[in-house]
């Protein structure tokens, strides 16, 4: 499944950068989809650990559905593929790989 788009954005209200990831309409508009992500995001919202970015909220939006998760710095290797990721308030051990880094 392909994870569509992503960007950054600002949440003024707790003062943070943040990532968005926007579903994609086969995920979104399809209930049985829909709800099979929404546990897997319940469950990923449970976990604590430093190579793993926060999710702070499953959200919709003019029947836009996202995800609004912690934003992490990835620099890319000399390839100018994502390598390690600077998490900043967290254990600077890099992800396990770098398939997990440009998913997150």
């Amino acid at each position: 499944m392909a994870w569509g788009s992503s960007t950054t954005a600002h949440d003024e209200t707790l003062d943070r950068d943040v990532a968005i990831k926007i579903l994609p309409e086969v995920v979104a508009f399809n209930p049985e989809r829909m709800a099979r992500f929404e546990r897997e995001a319940k469950l990923l919202a449970s976990l604590n650990h430093p190579n793993i970015a926060s999710i702070y909220g499953l959200e919709q939006h003019e029947k836009i559905s996202f995800l609004v998760m912690e934003f992490v710095e990835v620099e890319p290797d000399a390839d100018g593929f994502p390598g390690a990721a600077r998490y900043p308030s967290r254990s600077t051990s890099p992800p396990p790989s770098s398939t997990h880094t440009a998913r997150v």
